[in-house]
């Protein structure tokens, strides 16, 4: 899978996509640090990269309509510590290997994936 991980995941996230088999680029390695959303969503375009966040504002459907970009997958740990979101990151990126992100929703909870497409309600899993 193509990807940018954000700003707000750990260092160690591009690393351990990378280490998986997924092209990874981060925000840190592109020196885009405090870049506002709008220019790392128009890279993520450009480039056809998945965005990888914490960010809760992209799951607005309103602002980030399915279909309307690559992909976004937003992680939620119950704590987003460092460990933690490294361990969610590390087990939803075995399964990009088999399932698509294209152009949805990924909201990834510790115990369930809530995924929103363009032409479908919410699946949760």
């Amino acid at each position: 899978m193509r990807c940018k991980v954000d700003e707000n995941l750990p260092i160690e996230a591009g690393g351990l996509l990378r280490g998986m088999g997924h092209d990874c680029h981060t925000v840190h390695d592109e020196a885009l640090r405090g870049a506002a959303d709008p220019v790392i969503s128009d890279r993520c375009r450009a480039e056809n990269r998945v965005r990888i966040t914490l960010d809760l504002d992209f799951a607005d459907i309103r602002a980030y309509p399915p279909g309307s970009h690559p992909g976004i997958v937003i992680l939620r740990p119950k704590e987003p510590d460092r460990d933690r979101v490294l361990k969610l990151l590390q087990r939803i990126a075995i399964r990009f290997v088999s399932s698509t992100v294209d152009g949805s929703l990924w909201i990834v909870e510790e115990n369930r994936i809530r995924i929103r497409r363009s032409d479908s309600p919410d699946t949760k899993n």
